[in-house]
């Protein structure tokens, strides 16, 4: 099986890319999870989508390839952020990849209510692109850094209850996407 991520957040120790990076590790016997770079595209310009930079050519390709999309954001100004929104707006365009393709959110901050406000606004956009969403009852992984630790000497994620709950739910999407 084949998961491409999409983490939005391009800094180098990322709270979000380390999930996606325990993800990876830890469901490595299940899927293969490509974590794809969102600052290679450039900003979504409709004169160019029928002529589209290489790297968005390629971007688009990995997406529609997979078996399954796992959108890792976290919370700019009670938001997503740009350079993911910028993706998605690539991704909904001509070929419109996303319809019908299963997809999971997530999110870290270190804010007390997680990624709540940009996950919801992400659901908002990701159900006018028509993906198959895993549902939110029982599924929000909304980390609060600093209750749910990442390991500074691994940059993995450490809180065994946290853990325990994202490999739930990563489990109930791999059911998601085999259905």
């Amino acid at each position: 099986m084949k998961i491409v991520a999409l983490v939005g957040s391009l800094r180098k120790d990322s709270y979000n890319k380390q999930l996606a990076d325990t993800i990876q590790e830890r469901f490595a016997a299940k899927f293969d999870l490509e974590v794809l770079d969102l600052g290679v595209l450039p900003h979504y310009n409709q004169d160019e989508e029928l002529n589209p930079a290489s790297s968005v050519v390629e971007f688009k390709s990995k997406v529609k390839e997979a078996d399954g999309v796992i959108i890792i954001t976290p919370e700019y100004n009670w938001s997503i952020p740009g350079v993911l929104k910028n993706a998605l707006d690539w991704l909904s365009r001509v070929d419109k990849v996303l319809i019908g393709k299963p997809v999971m959110t997530a999110g870290a901050a270190t804010g007390l209510m997680g990624t709540l406000r940009a996950q919801l606004q992400l659901r908002q956009i990701l159900t006018a692109l028509q993906v198959k969403l895993l549902s939110p009852v029982g599924n929000e992984i909304l980390i609060n850094q600093a209750m749910a630790k990442f390991d500074e000497k691994t940059g993995r994620l450490a809180d065994e209850a946290t853990v325990k709950f994202v490999d739930e739910v990563v489990e109930r999407f791999i059911d998601l996407i085999e259905e």
